[in-house]
């Protein structure tokens, strides 16, 4: 696999100060073959792009953009407006999620002019028709989910660790569960405190270690100590001593995400193929009832990865997961389309 780094204007699409980009990893195949599917990977709250391009418990394994292209992908992990490798916005607190979901957009658009314009980048192969999908994580699914909605993006999307109806983080049996206090869409976060963080979320209080009540719900049993605590005491600025796949900004506008019917609204407007995959403790209570969500899609897959925690990417099963995960894409991804400059990508995910 060989990586590309490239930073996308967004700026003015995303209505923040100018000179804003979005950093993003095109990762390519050995041999990029007639219509590849170009992946786009949006990342979770507290996280960047390294979630899906590098090995994170350096165990050897492949990493998901190794996998996808090690079978003829090109994969391009997105980092968010103001996280990760993206500019910084100024005040956090003023981006709402239209914001994030526009300069998304904006990448995409940006990623696929990049791909189809002939000798635009010397490091960059000339794609002329392809097969568009979208995967997101978390907060990411949240986001595509809103993005696939308004503006028909892709032609499938993968919506994984998140629930299209109302996602409620996983806690151990028994555990208390307090009631959160839900943020409406569109609430000012501004005034948002960390304490309110926690009232929106109680579950992400820390005890005694310094990690929160749904760490086992974040990660399954099996993930290294180590791991989870480097990833979640002091979650997401982790005592400044930050792991590589994390960045410590999360938009405050997140917390809204997890009242009841944040993105219900658009996810009955997706019209195309749907992958709903969740591990086996995660923030989807009944994914087997999330099809309903999805009003006009005809194809509704779920799949449930067992020894998985939210966090995918850290669990033992993980390459079960992805495999499904390319399986699924490759049934439903049979019609390329041309991948032109300026190309219109509301014909891409119409049907």
């Amino acid at each position: 696999m060989r990586t590309v780094d490239v930073d996308i204007d967004v700026a003015p699409e995303a209505g923040q100060q100018a000179g804003l980009t979005t950093a993003a990893t095109i990762c390519l195949p050995d041999e990029v073959p007639t219509d590849p599917v170009v992946c786009f990977a949006f990342t979770g709250g507290g996280y960047n792009r390294s979630y899906f391009t590098r090995d994170l418990l350096g165990d050897g394994t492949p990493s998901q953009a190794e996998l996808h292209t090690s079978r003829g992908w090109i994969f391009v992990a997105v980092d968010h407006l103001g996280c990760g490798g993206s500019t910084r916005v100024r005040d956090m607190a003023e981006v709402t999620w239209q914001h994030l979901v526009d300069a998304n957009e904006s990448t995409v658009r940006g990623v696929m002019r990049l791909l189809s314009a002939p000798g635009c980048r010397d490091d960059l192969p000339t794609v002329e028709s392809a097969r568009i999908l979208g995967l997101g994580q978390s907060m990411g699914a949240a986001l595509l989910i809103l993005q696939q909605g308004q503006n028909h993006t892709f032609q499938a999307v993968g919506v994984l660790g998140w629930s299209a109806s109302h996602a409620v983080s996983w806690l151990p049996p028994g555990a208390p569960r307090s009631t959160p206090f839900y943020f409406p869409r569109g609430t000012d976060v501004g005034v948002m405190t960390r304490a309110l963080h926690t009232t929106a979320m109680p579950e992400m209080a820390p005890d005694e270690n310094g990690l929160p009540a749904t760490a086992a719900g974040f990660h399954y049993d099996d993930v290294a100590r180590e791991v989870v605590l480097a990833d979640l005491v002091d979650y997401p600025l982790r005592r400044g001593q930050l792991p590589f796949w994390a960045t410590d900004v999360i938009p405050p506008s997140s917390m809204t995400m997890m009242s009841p019917g944040a993105v219900a609204a658009e996810a009955a407007m997706i019209r195309s193929p749907v992958f709903v995959g969740a591990g086996e403790r995660d923030v989807t209570p009944n994914p087997r009832s999330e099809p309903a969500a999805y009003l006009q899609s005809s194809d509704v897959t779920v799949y449930v990865q067992p020894r998985m925690g939210h966090m995918h990417n850290f669990a033992s099963t993980r390459l079960t997961f992805w495999n499904r995960i390319h399986a699924w894409a490759e049934g439903v991804l049979v019609e390329p389309v041309p991948m032109t400059a300026g190309i219109d990508m509301a014909t891409a995910g119409a049907n």
